[in-house]
């Protein structure tokens, strides 16, 4: 048996994630701080779709589900992200990560000049392209720039994604307010300069974190048979709380609480920076206490917080933002860190899949959370994703334990 055969065989299961270092090197602050930024640029404008949800929902006659498609759409890119992320592990995709703030800005300020929905699908699906050119290749990044706090760096640049879509909805009201929803395309003038400042800041950042003629692809698919199938379920049973927190709820806050197009936006940027909070620490927090046990307090409290969210007074609601923002959104760099670890020499290609598998988890839920609010209202639909919620805790115990061993010492490019 092979050294890396051998690696593999490792048992599974259970919440001790004593873990070996699987990436060597330092943690290079200025190139993580330089992909993160990107990131932060790049999800300010992806942020943009939620906020504008009432209004588009108004000016085009919109039911809930099919507001929630405009989502789905943007998203359904996300298929290609496990071909982009093998790609990546193989060639240069750098121009993706620098020329991605530019094209989704772009496709995200004109959203105010489609003239029917078909037309606004169109752009919305292209628009999910650049995001999924983006976000296959950047987290394994990130991963290469990282050294052995994987953990960490995905905390960096996953709060700079929550922070982004805290200052989206303010940055796109605001240009309404300015410019009016026709208007808004100004507000793409941002992300072409940024896009500039990238092609010279990004020069030296390493893409492709496998080296050439690394191992083959069996060990990928015998390690995704161990994680994504746990990894799944745990997606699957708190995907329903999330869409309705992230895409619903300026929706909620609109038509349920009565009120206005800023304070549903407030309610989100509250929301995701606590969000960003909660992703900045998660990540770090698990290189130091095990990926599983913080996975594990964060699936049990956050059902909790939504419940309180849905039927505490109304004074309550912004404080369970904030506490749903820390716990509901903070699993995700931990999530992230877990496939990292999982897949050393095929990191693009475990971050593509895992990416994949989130966008048919996330359509889904979705889509039937938008179906239950059209029927049974949105209340009644808030209150099932939170119950549904609990049923990703048993999934924890299932995940993989430890860190994978590279075959090969990773190079650079």
């Amino acid at each position: 048996m092979s050294e890396q055969e051998a690696t593999l065989d490792k048992p599974s299961g259970g919440l001790s994630d004593q873990e070996t270092s699987s990436t060597p090197g330092e943690f290079q602050n200025s190139q993580v701080g330089a992909i993160a930024g990107a990131h932060f640029t790049h999800d300010t404008y992806s942020g943009f779709l939620a906020p504008l949800l009432p209004l588009l929902r108004t000016s085009l006659g919109l039911s809930y589900a099919q507001a929630g498609s405009l989502v789905i759409v943007t998203q359904l890119a996300s298929l290609l992200n496990p071909f982009i992320g093998y790609a990546a592990d193989r060639v240069s995709v750098r121009y993706f990560v620098i020329l991605a703030p530019a094209v989704t800005g772009t496709l995200f300020s004109i959203m105010g000049l489609a003239p029917n929905y078909f037309v606004l699908l169109l752009l919305l699906f292209a628009a999910g392209i650049s995001i999924a050119a983006f976000h296959a290749p950047a987290p394994a990044m990130i991963a290469k720039v990282s050294g052995s706090r994987v953990g960490t760096g995905m905390s960096a640049f996953m709060a700079a994604g929550e922070l982004a879509r805290a200052v989206g909805p303010l940055v796109v009201v605001g240009g309404v307010a300015w410019f009016g929803l026709v208007g808004i395309w100004r507000l793409a003038i941002v992300g072409w300069l940024v896009s500039i400042f990238l092609y010279f800041s990004l020069k030296s950042v390493p893409v492709t974190p496998r080296a050439p003629g690394g191992t083959s692809l069996d060990g990928f698919w015998r390690q995704s048979k161990r994680l994504f199938p746990s990894l799944t379920w745990l997606m699957l049973g708190r995907i329903f709380m999330l869409v309705a927190l992230t895409t619903y709820l300026a929706i909620y806050i609109s038509d349920e609480r009565e009120g206005t197009l800023w304070l549903a936006a407030s309610a989100l940027t509250i929301l995701e920076a606590a969000g960003f909070a909660g992703a900045l620490l998660a990540g770090t927090i698990s290189d130091r206490f095990g990926r599983n046990r913080i996975l594990l307090s964060l699936m049990i409290v956050s059902p909790l917080f939504f419940l309180l969210f849905i039927y505490g007074p109304a004074w309550l609601a912004f404080p369970m933002l904030i506490l749903l923002g820390f716990t509901a959104i903070s699993p995700q760099p931990v999530m992230l860190a877990l496939v990292q670890d999982q897949f050393p020499d095929n990191r693009a290609l475990g971050n593509g899949t895992f990416l994949a598998i989130n966008f048919l988890v996330r359509a889904f839920g979705i889509w039937a959370v938008g179906l239950a609010a059209d029927r049974i209202g949105l209340d009644n639909a808030f209150t099932i994703a939170a119950f549904l919620a609990f049923f990703s805790i048993p999934a924890v115990f299932f995940l993989p334990k430890g860190r994978i061993q590279p075959s090969v010492q990773p190079g650079s490019n």
